[in-house]
């Protein structure tokens, strides 16, 4: 039959059509929400993708190339030693202050290359939920006992989660434990590698920091000091390629002169010679056939899976809640409305709207603040700060395509759940 075959493109066409022929243009509401989306995501690419994502790819796609499937499988594999690889899983987010998104290109790097499931899920929420600056900034301003909870929450929650991720899925894990086929170390030194990952992490980490609320201390000093010790850890990444990947002192200089030219000429606007330096070791390394052209490609190979995912989520998230201090086609008082008191109800609600909702870096703070201020109950505050640093639509979208739908849609509903039921007890206790 003719229709049995054309079913599925008459059903999406005309979908399509009663879509647009009934679009609310001009309803108020939906133009705002249509201008939010395109704001959010002007934002998130100058905010993030430069500075955080591309970073991150770079990162992601040195672990394919220079992080021997052996070592990753002998400290972060399903048979590794439990207390090492979720010790070190749940502690990365003291290093890496990135949100919910930089985190994907470093999850999909460890778990392709065998990382158990467990540690890699407890690294991919603990990434973005344990930040050192934003325990601060919670302590400081939603007061101590919130901080604490939520630094003491985001820990608990990284290994219990990779551990029931890890028991849900242990026949599979137990199957691709045996399939693994172990290669060799590479021959350059582990302290090497260890230099050449820290160079690249440590620009990923100064390249964000946050202006601090204080004009003095350390973390005032460290963000004045930003970018130029950015451009050190840039320069100890040169001297690694170089030194040790074989990328020729002469190709190393040919990269740093415009990036210095840039930084001299332009003092305020750091970025140029950051975006610079990109363009430089992206057009040298994409044309070599050795190690550095591999890493290359694996970085790109990230980018191309990765970023459309994102951005559409970045869409309609705007789309929906809207930029923070303004709406989208949901009514922000709908969600004062429902996250107040201590309720299960409410607790579930700030921990489910938190999940999706896309929190930058240190933002999810100030707008707690504002909606404790309109009537949130300190049960909620505690479900959402745990629940919406580590989780966004963007997020979830990139999580699916790594490692499909059900491992996403039980891994979401673990952080939701725990993060509701923590809620009510710290507001029955502290509310």
């Amino acid at each position: 039959m003719f229709w049995k075959d054309q079913w599925k493109p008459l059903v999406v066409m005309v979908g399509l059509f009663l879509a647009f022929f009934y679009l609310p243009v001009g309803w108020a509401r939906f133009d705002n929400a249509i201008m939010e989306a395109l704001h959010l995501a002007k934002w998130y690419a100058q905010e993030h993708v430069l500075l955080c994502l591309i970073p991150a790819f770079f990162i992601a796609g040195a672990i394919g190339v220079f992080v021997s499937q052996a070592s990753v499988m002998k400290y972060l594999g399903p048979k590794a030693n439990k207390l090492c690889a979720y010790g070190v899983a749940s502690c990365s987010g003291t290093i890496l202050a990135v949100c919910s998104c930089t985190i994907l290109p470093l999850f999909a790097g460890i778990y392709r290359m065998g990382a158990g499931l467990g540690p890699a899920t407890a690294f991919l929420y603990s990434g973005p939920a344990i930040n050192v600056l934003a325990i601060i900034l919670t302590a400081k301003v939603l007061g101590p006992e919130l901080g604490i909870a939520r630094a003491i929450g985001a820990i608990v929650f990284s290994v219990v989660i990779g551990l029931a991720m890890h028991f849900i899925y242990r026949r599979e894990e137990a199957e691709k434990a045996e399939m693994a086929s172990l290669e060799a170390e590479v021959a350059r030194p582990l302290w090497q590698n260890a230099i050449y990952f820290a160079s690249m992490v440590g620009v990923l980490v100064f390249a964000n920091w946050g202006r601090p609320d204080e004009s003095t201390g350390l973390w005032h000093a460290i963000y004045s000091s930003k970018w130029l010790i950015t451009g050190l850890f840039a320069a100890l990444l040169g001297f690694t390629l170089a030194k040790w990947f074989r990328l020729g002192w002469g190709r190393v200089l040919v990269m740093a002169l415009p990036v210095l030219a840039l930084a001299l000429l332009f003092p305020s606007m750091p970025q140029l010679a950051f975006v610079a330096g990109v363009i430089a070791l992206s057009t040298v390394t994409s044309v070599r056939e050795d190690e550095t052209g591999e890493w290359f490609r694996a970085s790109w190979t990230f980018a191309k899976q990765i970023m459309p995912l994102l951005l559409f989520g970045v869409l309609v998230a705007g789309l929906l809640l809207g930029r923070p201090g303004s709406e989208g086609l949901i009514p922000s008082e709908w969600v004062s409305r429902a996250v107040g008191g201590n309720s299960l109800a409410a607790n579930f609600m700030a921990s489910f709207a938190g999940a999706f909702m896309y929190f930058a870096t240190l933002t999810e703070v100030p707008i707690l603040q504002g909606l404790i201020g309109s009537g949130m109950g300190k049960g909620p505050a505690l479900a959402l700060l745990l629940a919406g640093p580590a989780l966004s639509l963007p997020n979830m979208l990139v999580i699916r395509s790594v490692m499909g739908t059900q491992k996403t849609v039980v891994f979401v509903s673990l952080v939701i759940v725990m993060a509701t039921v923590s809620g009510v007890i710290y507001g029955h206790f502290f509310g």
